[in-house]
């Protein structure tokens, strides 16, 4: 089967770099690289023990030297996919990466799919599908927290959250059934109240893993930022000041920004992805007016929206128009330019929240720390800890909000005592939907889907 073929791939990035590793995994991973490895001990790697290495080099069909490498075996079940796994450590780049590829694949190896080595891992056993999600996260982490945060993940402790949930609410379930069972007992109203108290409780980790999911979604993906204001207010400056370099070209000619620009920043590891939009306004320019419209798309996709006014100059009709944009999104207000002397009436903002509001000068960096502890306090209330358990996947989300649902469902039933059996139904949908999380309920076709996204050396 397909499934236990003996799979290889590049599992460094391509490209020129000192060393390649080439990862081949399955039953016959010795056997296949034994073809092609000629030892300096002249050993085959047949009687090589596990977490040991050799010296030696690869050779092509015809004997010819290929590159000098360095071979490692771990012998499964004690390896990444708990399969035995030889990894050939080859110098870098793409000429000899690749011909050391192509001599593993024509001694029977065959090319692995993306995400092949962390399915089997799941596959195997050796960990679950948070687990799994985990990897990918790593890999695609933006900030030091985003890392940490994913590899906490990916040692389970998501997975001992759920597996405690679903412990309790077996537990309930099997209450319930036995009651159901011994009806001569009478223990119907005792069974329902205990078993609302229990699922109550439940009921509150669920919700309590659910409020993370906003926090969640911003340590894996970012928080999506964009400076909007009408031209030659200061958001170029903005962008730059954040970054700490000439990223976005500052001029005193309104509309100099034509196109998004969109950066990451690092705000105690919250990965901000940050975005500097063209000046909105009413403008003939059909390069601008494209960009005043992309400014407006970024605005609706937005998770806080940093508005920057000219503290320098009274608000004018194009102001008063973004800042009625903006009125429903979660904001920043910046009264910028604080350096010069101000002729704004501030009066005229009393429609915007008084804590949102930040007086700064972008062009010498006043007030950005006053910004970045507002962002954190609007997001995070005001700490982030990789410690914490964040859900970062929209699946586990959908699971979680499934399984609220039908312990809410459940407790409504056990309330009105009668027909406590009805309530087992619910809980079961719930225990099933929480299974999801880790892999122990999930259609075989949703999960080729996951690993279908990963990269082809994992």
């Amino acid at each position: 089967m397909k499934e236990f073929d003996t799979i290889a791939a590049v599992a460094t990035s391509i490209g020129e770099a000192g060393v390649s590793i080439i990862r081949v995994s399955g039953d016959k991973a010795r056997e296949i690289v034994d073809k092609i490895f000629v030892a300096k001990n002249g050993k085959s790697l047949m009687d090589m023990k596990t977490y040991t290495m050799r010296y030696g080099h690869i050779i092509d069909e015809n004997k010819n030297l290929i590159d000098e490498v360095i071979v490692s075996f771990m012998k499964g079940p004690r390896s990444f996919t708990a399969e035995d796994t030889v990894e050939i450590n080859c110098h870098g780049g793409l000429v000899v990466t690749n011909s050391v590829l192509k001599s593993v694949f024509k001694a029977g190896a065959r090319l692995a799919e993306p995400g092949e080595f962390t399915k089997r891992a799941f596959l195997n056993g050796r960990i679950d599908l948070s687990q799994a999600e985990a990897v990918i996260d790593i890999i695609n982490a933006k900030t030091e927290l985003s890392a940490k945060s994913a590899l906490m993940q990916s040692k389970g402790k998501i997975s001992i959250e759920i597996n405690e949930l679903r412990g309790k609410l077996l537990g309930v379930i099997a209450h319930i059934e036995a009651t159901v069972d011994y009806p001569e007992d009478d223990l119907e109203e005792v069974t329902a109240e205990n078993g609302v108290i229990e699922l109550k409780a439940v009921l509150n980790e669920v919700n309590r893993l659910l409020e993370s999911a906003e926090e969640g979604k911003i340590i894996r993906e970012g928080l999506k930022t964009v400076i909007v204001g009408k031209p030659n207010v200061g958001k170029s400056s903005l962008l730059n000041a954040l970054l700490m370099e000439t990223r976005a070209i500052v001029t005193d000619v309104p509309g100099t920004t034509r196109d998004v620009i969109e950066e990451y920043i690092n705000i105690d590891g919250i990965p901000i992805q940050i975005v500097d939009t063209a000046g909105i306004r009413e403008t003939e320019d059909i390069v601008e007016k494209i960009g005043v419209e992309k400014s407006k798309e970024k605005i609706e996709e937005a998770d806080l929206v940093i508005l920057m006014l000219d503290r320098s100059r009274q608000l004018d009709d194009e102001d008063k128009e973004i800042i009625e944009y903006i009125k429903d999104k979660k904001y920043v207000v910046l009264l910028n330019k604080c350096d010069l002397e101000g002729s704004m009436n501030e009066a005229e903002l009393k429609n915007l929240k008084p804590e949102s509001i930040i007086r700064t000068s972008a062009k010498n960096s006043d007030g950005l720390k006053e910004l970045k502890n507002l962002i954190k306090d609007m997001f995070f209330k005001g700490e982030v800890s990789a410690e914490d358990v964040y859900v970062t996947n929209n699946r586990h989300k959908e699971a979680l909000y499934n399984a609220k649902s039908n312990i809410e469902s459940a407790i409504d039933t056990l309330n009105m005592t009668f027909a406590i059996d009805l309530a087992s139904i619910d809980l079961r949908s719930a225990w099933t939907n929480l299974g999801q999380i880790t892999g122990e309920s999930l259609q075989e076709d949703i999960i080729d889907k996951i690993f279908a996204e990963f990269c082809l050396g994992k």
